[in-house]
């Protein structure tokens, strides 16, 4: 993948051990300092956020060159080829694969996405959706998935969200996943929710891949570990029209 610069920011695929560790630690600042996740790749001691999927997949960093070039941003990619070596994508562990590998679609599983709490709301998601997109089109994918997390574990809490997504946003059937810890998301009636309200409600990331025609799996899955409930994002690049495919280039959350 072509290295992207900007005057403040540049992004490249982690290609060091070293990288790969900046990656796990930004991780372990955002999903386990800030959003009390746990598990056996926590390592306290080292402030490391790891798993046996790192050294498979590729790691796409931001970086902020006017800050020592420090790690700001991380997108986890894992192409069929690298999923393979792996043993199988991340997301086999939460959702039933099977549609989207019987799909005979060129897949990308998008994961550990998270950006540091000081340049969020600011150009630093542009970039790295940015570098995504050109990974995308080098490669000649078809669809990207991935999970993308509410916090807590307190399903009534997004009751709203939940159930604005299961209403007007499951994928279509021939790409359909479904949890494996089946915790349904229809909770309140379509016709019952107050669709603004639970757009406001819905996490920046999720928002972001809904406006790019993105639509999400069935079922939500509980996440103890990470301290969240996840819902599988699906995202056909055929389905994009030429204003979402623009989006996909330029999107903020």
């Amino acid at each position: 993948m072509t290295e992207r610069k900007h005057p403040k920011f540049k992004t490249r695929l982690a290609r060091t051990a070293e990288e790969l560790r900046a990656a796990q630690a930004l991780r372990y600042t955002v999903f386990v300092e800030e959003l009390g996740g746990t598990g056996a790749g926590v390592w306290h001691d080292k402030r490391l956020e790891t798993d046996e999927f790192d050294p498979h997949f590729d790691h796409l960093l931001l970086t902020d060159e006017e800050q020592g070039g420090s790690v700001v941003g991380v997108y986890r990619l894992a192409t069929q080829e690298q999923a393979k070596a792996a043993g199988r994508f991340y997301t086999d562990d939460e959702y039933d694969l099977a549609p989207l590998l019987a799909s005979g679609r060129k897949l990308l599983e998008l994961g550990r996405s998270c950006v540091h709490r000081d340049y969020r709301g600011g150009p630093a998601m542009f970039h790295l959706w940015t570098a995504l997109a050109a990974y995308v089109e080098e490669r000649a994918i078809d669809v990207l998935f991935g999970t993308a997390s509410f916090h807590g574990t307190d399903l009534t809490a997004h009751a709203p969200a939940l159930s604005l997504l299961h209403a007007a946003h499951l994928a279509p059937s021939e790409l359909r996943v479904r949890s494996r810890a089946f915790e349904a998301m229809d909770l309140i009636a379509a016709n019952a929710v107050d669709r603004p309200s639970a757009m406001r409600e819905m996490p920046p990331l999720i928002k972001a891949y809904l406006r790019l025609g993105g639509t999400v799996g069935e079922g939500a899955f509980i996440d103890h570990a990470f301290n969240t409930i996840d819902v599988c994002l699906i995202l056909d690049t055929l389905r994009l029209n030429e204003r979402q495919r623009g989006l996909y280039s330029r999107a903020q959350t």
